[in-house]
């Protein structure tokens, strides 16, 4: 499953620089799918849009740091552990229950952002 950001963050800003796939973002930032990977085609996100690489994308949140569930492997492919909760200090990187994915899912997810 993906990881989300719960709303206890206190915008501290650790967990943004240990992501290797730039899945994690300051509140009301907007993001592309090429920011961290190695994208350079159309890229198609679970909501079924097409997007080129650079395309801006709305933010997930506005007020704190945020997952972008599209960008988001749990590091599966880079470290044993999902690296932002492994440094929270208010442990809100957390599991998404809403959004269960297998480790196949994430390694495949993993490979296309890093072809």
């Amino acid at each position: 499953m993906a990881i989300f950001i719960t709303d206890e963050c206190i915008n501290c800003g650790a967990c943004e620089p240990e992501c290797p796939n730039n899945a994690i973002y300051e509140g009301g930032v907007e993001w592309t799918i090429s920011e961290g990977t190695t994208v350079t085609d159309s890229y198609t996100l679970e909501s079924g849009n097409v997007v080129l690489p650079d395309d801006t994308q709305a933010p997930v949140d506005e007020e704190i740091y945020f997952i972008v569930p599209d960008k988001c492997t749990e590091c599966k492919g880079f470290h044993e552990e999902p690296q932002c909760a492994a440094v929270c200090p208010v442990d809100c990187c957390v599991p998404d229950r809403d959004r269960v994915e297998t480790e196949e899912v994430l390694l495949e997810r993993q490979a296309r952002l890093h072809a």
